[in-house]
């Protein structure tokens, strides 16, 4: 039997020792040690590192439990717990030093998603939840807002598969903008839905994104009193690539949006 709260404070841990590294290595960093994956999609030495450094500490605290990581070098097999690891969420904004950029560190079974860990690196801010535990930042107990969409502040986030994703971003924004309180694009799946648990932001919207992205910071959300959904309202959304996270009040308002530009966009 795992004790979720005790493993839940050692990943936040390892997850602030990820952090100083990103932090270090931040200072002298250059952007000629950039590679990039696909379009606008960048990976750095500094996530190769942080991820190495978290797998071997993961593995420590349970060794029973296989891989789904962002840069691949660790995986699974028949494994029944995983852990799911963004060593870097947010590379683009890190290699520009904009933040935010974060660790996120997830371990889920089957459809449950046992733990969320979000590290904010530039704010020194972690963001953790366990099922059934509630949410919390740096010990604080956490809760979403509460604005109607006519107050709101929204997150719709600008993915890689810019082609794809054009013509709805331009629908969603042309739907919301002069109509809420105010959008937002901050460069971090993460680090928007631990805003949306933390009450500073309202809603979250984004497809085309891994589990890395949006495992451990949905967890955080839900366990703050929000709601998780993919772009079609499934609350089972853990094996998609496309997640919208509020304070509940205004979902249905998020998944109106979304659901009159077609099935094409779900």
């Amino acid at each position: 039997m795992i004790d979720l709260e005790q493993l839940t404070k050692e990943v936040c841990r390892v997850a602030r020792v990820a952090g100083a590294y990103i932090r270090k290595e931040r200072m002298g960093f250059s952007t000629e040690r950039v590679e990039r994956k696909h379009a606008h999609d960048y990976v750095s030495y500094v996530d190769k590192g942080s991820e190495r450094m978290i797998v071997e500490a993961l593995k420590a605290l349970l060794p029973e439990a296989g891989f789904i990581t962002e840069e691949g070098l660790a995986s699974h097999s028949d494994e029944q717990t995983l852990w799911v690891v963004d060593p870097l969420d947010g590379t683009t904004n890190f290699i520009h030093g904009f933040s935010p950029y974060a660790v996120s560190i997830a371990l889920i079974r089957g459809r449950e998603i046992l733990i969320g860990v979000v590290y904010e690196v530039c704010a020194d801010e972690c963001f953790y939840a366990w099922q059934g535990g509630g949410a919390y930042l740096d010990g604080k107990a956490l809760h979403v807002g509460n604005s109607a969409i006519g107050d709101a502040l929204l997150c719709l986030q600008l993915p890689y598969n810019s082609d794809a994703y054009k013509p709805v971003i331009k629908q969603l924004i042309d739907r919301f903008y002069g109509n809420v309180g105010s959008i937002r694009m901050i460069g971090s799946a993460a680090m928007a839905l631990c805003y949306v648990a933390a009450g500073r932001l309202d809603a979250y919207a984004e497809r085309y994104i891994g589990q890395w992205d949006y495992m451990a910071g949905t967890l955080i959300v839900m366990e703050a009193g929000g709601k998780v959904t993919n772009y079609g309202g499934d609350e089972y959304f853990m094996e998609g690539d496309s997640v919208i996270a509020t304070n509940s009040i205004i979902h249905d308002d998020i998944l109106d949006a979304i659901a009159q530009w077609g099935q094409d966009t779900l």
